[in-house]
């Protein structure tokens, strides 16, 4: 039987075969007919009446065996952190061990936690119906035995993504209620799913924020967001409700953010109207800080060979041949998924066309990519469906060009939450692109910036100085773009990405 591997850097939400701690897998053992998972004991209705009416104890004996098969012990946080220290891929941290101590109650409350039903919607096209009969029970507290939920803090670097991964894949598979999903991409699917409601509701009116909360809890009671941030006063106006809906059905979450709850949104349009959402965190989370000075990112790693500069014909051959090399690896594989021209893909009822791919690899020039108005909701999806992208004739960008460097900052965040393995190809350093000025100059570089970019170990040497970025959450954005960039170049990521 395969060994499952829990995969820090995958770009997977789960694992296939997760591995427990008496060695198994979640694989059922095959019944001898078919493929897949199947049972020991594949044993119709009337054999197993008739076992259990000669032999009681045999039939508890069968049961109990399955049972156990399909629901084995799992791993639990603290075992899988040890494991992954022991193995080298983590490396042992007081601060951290404490933190994983506070993931792992919580992962036992959960494996306890028997959340409530959640109501069922009515419908129905009668007229009398729709008039008299009554809508699901908007519940206004969440339920006693819900356990109160993580809330994750801290600056780049200090495993938050990494923490939130080892509670999710080390969550039971009889666990099947959960999801985990970047929150900006979490947002995205409620404003779509919020727009849905309006249009059913229609004009006779009602609230479409209840509906959206009781059918997302539906799909999944344990929650887990990445990259926890508010930016834009539509998130703003429906969080708190959103949220509150969520909790008070049951669902417990998972939240990784760069600011404490106290200053999310700080400075935004309307915050008060965010003020009661801030509370909702702080009273149903246990806000943990993270920063315990050392920088996770920041430990030496072997930089693998996946971004190409200046603008030769030398290194233009070297992306070709790597292209071709992975695309066609062999004639039978040409003519199974062969490299085609303008592939649609449909966003939000739009169509991007990729320049040149297969199934999963795809190639586009900077221009193609960045140059047209593209959105995170677009990139979202391109890495959605190509696991390995292919990004040629990146410029060093200015001030004139502050609509691309923003767009492919997204970009490169759509590449990093979903593990993404990327080429590139640029006219200076890659993480040199933002840069203003000379390299090292220093010239036109705010305090702030420095700060920030002190905090992740990136110096102007390194990067460029840039001051093209102005507020707290630009610089925070392109200075995470310069570390995640660092570390998406490193033989770790090109190795265990894209799998």
């Amino acid at each position: 039987m395969q060994r499952g591997l829990l995969r820090l850097t995958s770009g997977t939400d789960s694992i296939a075969g997760s591995s427990f701690e008496d060695g198994s897998t979640n694989s059922l053992p095959s019944s001898g007919h078919g493929h897949g998972h199947g049972k020991a004991f594949n044993s119709s209705l009337a054999v197993e009446s008739t076992i259990a009416r000669s032999d009681p104890a045999e039939f508890a004996t069968i049961h109990q065996f399955e049972t156990s098969q399909m629901f084995p012990k799992p791993i639990s946080p603290i075992k899988q952190h040890e494991k992954l220290v022991q193995s080298g891929v983590l490396r042992s941290d007081d601060h951290q061990v404490r933190i994983v101590g506070k993931l792992q109650r919580f992962w036992e409350q959960v494996l306890q936690y028997d959340p409530p039903p959640i109501p069922e919607a009515k419908t129905s096209d009668s007229l009398i119906s729709r008039l008299f009969s009554r809508a699901p029970p908007v519940l206004e507290t969440a339920p006693a035995s819900a356990p109160k939920g993580l809330y994750l803090y801290g600056d780049v670097g200090t495993g938050k993504t990494m923490l939130m991964d080892l509670f999710y894949q080390t969550l039971p598979p009889s666990i099947t209620r959960k999801r985990r999903v970047h929150f900006h991409a979490f947002m995205i699917d409620a404003h779509k799913r919020i727009h849905a409601a309006k249009m059913t509701i229609g004009h006779s009116g009602g609230d479409p924020i209840a509906p959206v909360a009781r059918d997302l809890a539906k799909e999944a009671y344990v929650l887990c967001f990445d990259e926890f941030q508010v930016t834009d006063i539509a998130d703003a106006m429906i969080l708190r409700r959103l949220l509150e809906g969520l909790m008070n059905y049951g669902v417990v979450c998972v939240i990784t953010s760069n600011r404490h709850p106290d200053d999310l949104y700080k400075n935004g349009i309307q915050r008060s109207s965010f003020i009661p959402a801030i509370e909702l965190l702080k009273s149903r989370f246990e806000v943990t800080d993270l920063d315990s000075g050392t920088d996770y990112r920041r430990i030496p790693r072997v930089l693998s060979h996946v971004y190409y500069y200046p603008l030769t014909p030398e290194n233009k051959a070297e992306i070709d041949k790597i292209f071709n090399s992975l695309t066609c690896p062999t004639p039978a594989a040409a003519l199974q998924d062969p490299v085609i021209e303008n592939r649609p893909i449909t966003t939000w009822g739009r169509t991007l066309r990729v320049p040149l791919s297969t199934s999963k690899i795809a190639r586009f020039s900077f221009e193609e990519i960045c140059g047209r108005p593209l959105s995170a909701t677009d990139y979202l999806e391109v890495t959605k469906q190509f696991s390995t992208l292919f990004i040629t004739d990146v410029p060093k960008m200015g001030m004139d060009q502050k609509d691309m460097a923003r767009r492919f900052i997204t970009f490169i965040d759509a590449c990093y939450e979903s593990k993404t393995r990327i080429f590139v190809s640029s006219e200076v350093p890659i993480y040199q692109i933002f840069s203003n000025e000379s390299a090292g100059s220093g010239k036109g570089i705010s305090d702030h910036m420095r700060s920030v970019m002190d905090d992740l170990g990136l110096s102007p040497e390194a990067v460029g100085s840039s001051s093209m970025f102005s507020g707290d959450e630009e610089i925070f954005a392109f200075a995470r773009a310069c570390s995640r960039l660092v570390q998406m170049g490193s033989r770790e990521w090109a190795e265990t990405a894209s799998q």
